[in-house]
């Protein structure tokens, strides 16, 4: 740690940090060095990182001095991208990703690539949860969630194509948003499901991960999904404008009954002070999503990953995971009728988001079943971030507090199809409200 800096300061938002590098410029150029200290002497435990980055100098530009972790399965052209495969190990790509180059054009500080599972699938790597070394960071965003929440850098990247961002979120006790589907171009990210892959972020604060989105929401010609998404603007200056006293639509699923007592504790003492607050809180399921996501989404994520994937276990059955394998096989045994029916049905859904957030202005449920799980080779189930992932939609993990363990609960928030604005209104206002903060891991 260097002088200008001290432990307090890696638990600061990525937003109050770029206002006090405009007021302290030593603060500034120190700060990245100051977190490639911290990451050292954490990775021993940690282990959140494949790579770390060599050069920490500050770019020109609204992102100077900020470091920003990269999940590696997103290509940088300075540093390798194993995409959490023994086959990528020494790989370094001929260019960045899309969302890495437009990174590099705000200043911000490429802050080494962060440990995903294996091509952001289900074999885990070694990463820790802060919390608890012995407890999993959940997955695929394994070491990008850990790395925040241990204060290595305030803002990192990653992937979601079942729960891969607001899963972890919620297991380190940090802020993770996943947009709508096709709000950032995914050029340059190795894919799992084109028709589910989405890039998201980790972050301490509401505001700092609005402050991405809105940096980093465009199109690329080479992401046929890609819709900018409509009017959004952030100042800098104040961040989110919450939403006062929002409508929320409390949904359960039929799984509620599988949620750890604390989790359920957790929500419900969460949803009573939301309404103390002055927010309508009404229970209503989604009795036709809740039947028909988890077959649905799985349905098309083995058969788009069987066509990736299917040379490169016939052609390196030594150096894949049966977890892989597993998913070639099973999209190779859907019938192209099958898949072809659950293309439909996501649409379906999707077009039926907007009616059934009519007279509510977001979601409410829990992002996962409860703690993290104990072990590292299990990284947790996804079936509370399948249906929004399916249906598109923006959803966010926000930290709520802590269960028997004393690993991090969450609560999850999902808005309409691109109204990625209204909804981290929303999470302003609920953040506002809960004033939770998890801090940081004794590591």
């Amino acid at each position: 740690m260097n002088d200008t800096t001290s432990s307090s300061d890696f638990s600061v938002g990525a937003l109050e940090l770029l206002r006090r590098f405009k007021q302290d410029n030593s603060f500034a150029e120190g700060y990245a060095a100051a977190c490639l200290e911290r990451a050292k002497a954490v990775e021993p435990v940690l282990k959140a990182f494949e790579y770390l980055p060599r050069d920490v100098s500050r770019r020109p530009g609204p992102l100077s001095g900020l470091p920003v972790g990269i999940k590696d399965i997103i290509a940088t052209s300075d540093m390798p991208t194993t995409n959490g495969s023994p086959i990528y190990r020494d790989r370094v790509p001929a260019q960045d990703a899309w969302v890495v180059e437009r990174l590099r054009q705000l200043g911000a500080t490429i802050f080494g690539k962060t440990v995903s599972t294996e091509f952001a699938w289900r074999h885990p790597g070694p990463t820790t949860n802060p919390w608890n070394a012995r407890h999993t960071p959940g997955g695929s965003s394994s070491g990008s969630a850990a790395a925040v929440a241990a204060g290595v850098v305030p803002l990192a990247l990653g992937t979601q194509t079942l729960g891969s961002v607001i899963r972890p979120a919620a297991f380190n006790g940090v802020v993770g948003l996943k947009p709508s589907f096709g709000a950032i171009p995914r050029t340059g990210v190795h894919p799992l499901s084109p028709s589910l892959d989405h890039v998201g972020f980790f972050a301490r604060r509401v505001d700092d991960v609005a402050l991405a989105l809105s940096l980093l929401t465009a199109t690329s010609d080479a992401d046929v999904h890609g819709r900018p998404l409509p009017g959004f603007e952030l100042d800098p200056g104040r961040g989110i404008t919450p939403l006062d006293k929002p409508r929320l639509r409390v949904v359960r699923f039929r799984n509620w009954a599988d949620v750890e007592a604390e989790q359920q504790k957790t929500f419900e003492t969460v949803a009573a002070k939301l309404r103390e607050a002055g927010a309508l809180v009404e229970a209503r399921e989604w009795n036709e999503l809740d039947t028909v996501n988890w077959n649905t989404i799985n349905t098309i994520l083995a058969s788009e990953a069987s066509l990736i994937f299917g040379d490169l276990v016939e052609r390196y059955p030594d150096r894949t995971s049966d977890h892989l394998k597993t998913l070639v096989t099973a999209g190779k045994n859907t019938s192209a009728f099958d898949y072809l029916a659950a293309k439909a049905i996501q649409e379906k859904l999707r077009a039926a988001l907007t009616e059934e957030l009519s007279g509510f202005d977001a979601i409410l449920t829990v992002p996962a079943f409860g703690e993290a799980p104990q072990g590292l080779d299990f990284t947790g189930k996804a079936e509370y971030c399948a249906p929004w992932t399916l249906t598109g939609a923006p959803a966010i993990s926000l930290p709520a507090g802590f269960g028997k363990n004393h690993l991090p609960l969450g609560i999850q928030l999902v808005g309409g199809y691109r109204q990625d604005l209204r909804l981290l209104s929303v999470a302003k206002w609920v953040e506002g409200v809960l004033q939770f903060e998890p801090g940081l891991p004794e590591l």
